[in-house]
C-alpha cells in the first residue's frame, strides 16, 4: 500500500497496566505476547497497512523496552518518542505530543488490538470517531448521537444514555483543534476522575461547533486484564495461527510457536502462543500464553499467563506468572 503521508498516527502506551500485574511489574503491557508478538507490534503493523509511517508513541513506565522493540523491528517506520512522566490521563498523553504533529492525525490507543479498516477513518470527508455498542457503557467514554453525527460525549457515566462506548480510533483532518481543545483543559486544570481526559476535549470542541461522526466497529479486542488478553489471543491464533509440527509433540491447533522456542514431549494447544526462547518440556498446555524465554517442565497448563524468563516446573494448576519468576514442587 502506498504512504500515507499526510496523517501522523499518536499512539498512547504509557499506561502502567496495573490490572495484569504481577506481569506488568517488570514489563510493559503492550510488550506482553497475544498472538505471535506483543500489543504493540499488532497495532503498529494496523497503521503500517494502512500506509501511516510517521507515528509518535507517548510513552512512560518502562517506556526503553518498548522502544528498543520497536527499533530493532519497525525501523522502517518514522517512530518519535514522547515521554509521559506522570500519569494524568489520555488527555494529557496527547497534548503532550503538540509539538510533534501538525496536519491530520489518526490517535490508536495502545491498550486494545483493533480489527477495522482504518482508511474508512483517514478517506471519510468527516472527522470520525470508532464506538462499538457494549453491555457496560459505563466503564467507557459514551458518545450520543444526532443526524449521524455526535451530539455529546461523557467520560464513564453512572447512567450513560446510549451503549455507545468510544473504543480506541480517532481521526482528525487538522490536529491544530484537537490540541487548543486540549490546551484549554490543561489550562482551565478540569480533570475527571482526577485525570485530564480526552473526551472533555472532544467535548468542548463540540460545545465549539466542531461536527464528529461516530463509525461503528465489530473488530475490538481489550488487553487490559488477563482473561481478555487470553480471548484476545484466541481471536489472533483463529485468524493466523499456525499449527507447526514438534517432534515427540501433539500440536493441536490453532498454534503460535516462535520458531527459536525448544518444546519436546508434550501436548499443546489449542489457543496457546509460545514466545521466542521459550523451553517447554513434558507439559500439556491449552489456552495459554507463554511468553519469551520462559521454561515449563512437567506441567499441565490451561488459561495461563507466564511471563518472559519465568520457570515453572512440576505444578498443575491454573497460574499468573510474572517475569523472572520460579515456581517449582
Amino acid at each position: 500500500m502506498s504512504e500515507n503521508i499526510s496523517y501522523t498516527a499518536v499512539v498512547p502506551v504509557a499506561g502502567t497496566g496495573t490490572r495484569l500485574r504481577p506481569h506488568t511489574y517488570t514489563y510493559p503491557k503492550v510488550m506482553l505476547t497475544v498472538g505471535d508478538k506483543p500489543i504493540i507490534g499488532h497495532i503498529l503493523d494496523k497503521l503500517s497497512s494502512a500506509g501511516i509511517r510517521k507515528i509518535v508513541l507517548v510513552t512512560g513506565y518502562l517506556g526503553n523496552k518498548i522502544r528498543d522493540y520497536v527499533d530493532s523491528c519497525y525501523s522502517e517506520l518514522r517512530v518519535s518518542y514522547v515521554e509521559q512522566t506522570e500519569q494524568k490521563g489520555l488527555g494529557h498523553a496527547i497534548w503532550l505530543t503538540r509539538t510533534n504533529v501538525s496536519g491530520p492525525m489518526l490517535i490508536m490507543l495502545g491498550d486494545t488490538i483493533i480489527d477495522a479498516d482504518l482508511s474508512k477513518f483517514t478517506g471519510s470527508p468527516d472527522d470520525c470517531i470508532a464506538v462499538k455498542e457494549v453491555s457496560d457503557p459505563r466503564r467507557f467514554g459514551v458518545v450520543e448521537t444526532k443526524d449521524g453525527y455526535i451530539s455529546a460525549m461523557v467520560e464513564k457515566p453512572e447512567n450513560p444514555k446510549t451503549n455507545l462506548a468510544i473504543v480506541g480510533i480517532y481521526s482528525f483532518h487538522k490536529s491544530e483543534p484537537v490540541y487548543a481543545a486540549l490546551q484549554s483543559i490543561v489550562d482551565s486544570g478540569a480533570k475527571t476522575k482526577g485525570e485530564i481526559q480526552f473526551t472533555d476535549a472532544m467535548a468542548l470542541m463540540l460545545k465549539n461547533g466542531h461536527k464528529i461522526k461516530p463509525l461503528q466497529i465489530d473488530g475490538w479486542y481489550d488487553c487490559g486484564k488477563a482473561e481478555t488478553l487470553l480471548m484476545t489471543n484466541r481471536f489472533i491464533l483463529g485468524r493466523k495461527g499456525t499449527a507447526a509440527e514438534r517432534k515427540g509433540c501433539l500440536i493441536v491447533p490453532p498454534v503460535y510457536i516462535d520458531d527459536s522456542a525448544e518444546v519436546g514431549n508434550s501436548i499443546i494447544g489449542p489457543n496457546v502462543s509460545v514466545g521466542a526462547g521459550a523451553k517447554i518440556s513434558g507439559s500439556i498446555i491449552s489456552d495459554s500464553i507463554i511468553n519469551e524465554h520462559a521454561t515449563i517442565r512437567d506441567m499441565n497448563l490451561e488459561n495461563t499467563l507466564i511471563g518472559p524468563g519465568a520457570v515453572v516446573r512440576g505444578f498443575r494448576n491454573k497460574l499468573n506468572v510474572g517475569e523472572n519468576s520460579e515456581i517449582s514442587l
